[in-house]
């Protein structure tokens, strides 16, 4: 019995520890059932890191995705248009042509200076000059008499700076060199600038009632106060006698800058006011000679006088026109150099009269994306420029043709010879060729 009864406790012991180890593997598992579940929920509350950024690019994306498109802008064109000027990064603030009738120099708010080709302008490629403004950025620009120099109004340093233009061995351009800065004189901001045609003097006006008579080395020859409340434009003579300055109150007042038999500045004194308006006058303009000027004003009119007076015999300016404009906005006004076309910009919009019949001629809409900031003619009357964001736009001066037709026609009924009344047709004639070169009648 004893040999036959050992075996029964092994078969005990090895049922007993297979159990446990049956119990051991069964606990394991339950115990990774149960961290899988656990992740798997935590990883449904908080997404990893990289998930994460994942998430917040993608919300990244879609934001940008739904932010609202820029409208595309189309093209200006119009029938009248010669060229549209591009090269400018930032709108322009102002322009000049050089006496010479060669150049157009633009300043603009992206620290450049372009200065372009008149003779370019019928051309489809347009090259220019750039010149930076180190430091600043230029919101005026006017051409020296001699057309080799500039100055400009600064912006930060509310004063002027005058550049010099160097020549090329074959006469055009070269390089252009800031060569002086004036001294700030005044806190309130520069309105206009501009250059006797006898090279004595420069002009600031700004945005106060103050007027700064300038000699070309930055020393003050005299200041004037305007009385306007505040001043709206200022500008210098084309003759180089006169300043004058337009605001608040509703006249232009006319000042004559005197110098001496040897060339001594001697005093500035009142020489006339255009009266007529009702309100404040926005803008007015000179032609070539100083004989006319064009005027635009809060009430909604545009005038053109005859300024060619003696005003030390109390002469007063003769009133030739007054037009209706249809708004009270401010506006910018231009006179042609020859005196017979009226161009009044408001707003993004132009009008353009003839200066002879005082006929609205042409109104033009939408020209620029912005409001126009400044417009002018050439030297020869040929063209009508604008701007009022970072390109210029040419317009042929059609209107100008047209008013010089009626202007001749009138003069040749009056002539008395017959010499004279075939010069005038010659010219008539000249006008209307230039008007059918483009494809239009007079």
């Amino acid at each position: 019995m004893a040999d036959g009864e050992e075996p029964l406790p092994v078969v005990a012991v090895t049922a007993a520890v297979g159990a446990v180890i049956m119990l051991v593997v069964l606990l394991c598992n339950v115990l990774k059932k149960d961290k899988k579940d656990t992740e798997e929920a935590a990883g449904e509350e908080e997404p990893p890191q990289d998930t994460k950024q994942d998430a917040s690019n993608k919300a990244k994306k879609q934001k940008a995705i739904q932010r609202p498109k820029k409208e595309s802008r189309v093209a200006f064109t119009h029938p009248w248009l010669s060229t549209s000027l591009k090269g400018h990064s930032a709108p322009i603030l102002g322009m000049d042509f050089s006496p010479n009738g060669k150049y157009l120099a633009s300043c603009s708010d992206d620290r450049v200076i372009l200065i372009w080709s008149v003779k370019e302008f019928s051309q489809k490629e347009h090259k220019s000059i750039r010149v930076n403004v180190e430091l600043d950025h230029s919101t005026q620009i006017k051409f020296s008499p001699d057309s080799k120099a500039f100055i400009t109004s600064l912006f930060v340093s509310n004063t002027v700076r005058v550049f010099k233009i160097g020549k090329k061995p074959d006469g055009s351009p070269g390089n252009v060199t800031a060569v002086l800065d004036f001294p700030k004189k005044h806190d309130a901001d520069i309105l206009s600038i501009g250059i006797s045609s006898s090279g004595k003097f420069i002009m600031t006006c700004y945005k106060d009632t103050t007027m700064t008579i300038w000699d070309l080395k930055g020393e003050v020859l005299a200041t004037i106060d305007t009385h306007q409340m505040t001043n709206a434009h200022g500008a210098v003579s084309p003759c180089g006698r006169f300043v004058a300055s337009s605001g608040f109150t509703p006249d232009v007042k006319v000042w004559e800058v005197c110098f001496d038999k040897s060339g001594n500045f001697r005093e500035v004194t009142r020489a006339f006011e255009l009266k007529g308006h009702s309100s404040g006058v926005y803008s007015f303009c000179f032609n070539s000679d100083s004989r006319r000027m064009a005027t635009v004003s809060k009430d909604g009119t545009w005038k053109l006088w005859d300024t060619d007076i003696e005003y030390q015999k109390n002469q007063d300016p003769y009133l030739l026109k007054t037009g209706q404009l249809g708004f009270t906005t401010p506006s910018l006004v231009s006179l042609s150099p020859d005196g017979r076309t009226v161009a009044v910009a408001h707003g993004n919009s132009l009008q353009i009269f003839n200066g002879i019949t005082g006929v609205l001629g042409k109104a033009i809409e939408d020209i620029h994306h912005e409001p126009i900031k400044a417009l002018g003619f050439d030297t020869n009357n040929k063209y009508l420029v604008t701007t009022g964001d970072k390109h210029i736009h040419v317009f042929h001066n059609v209107i100008g043709y047209q008013a010089t037709v009626d202007d001749l026609v009138e003069k040749k009924q009056k002539a008395k010879n017959s010499s004279l009344k075939e010069r005038i047709q010659e010219q008539i004639d000249t006008a209307k060729t230039a008007l059918k070169s483009l494809g239009l009648e007079s």
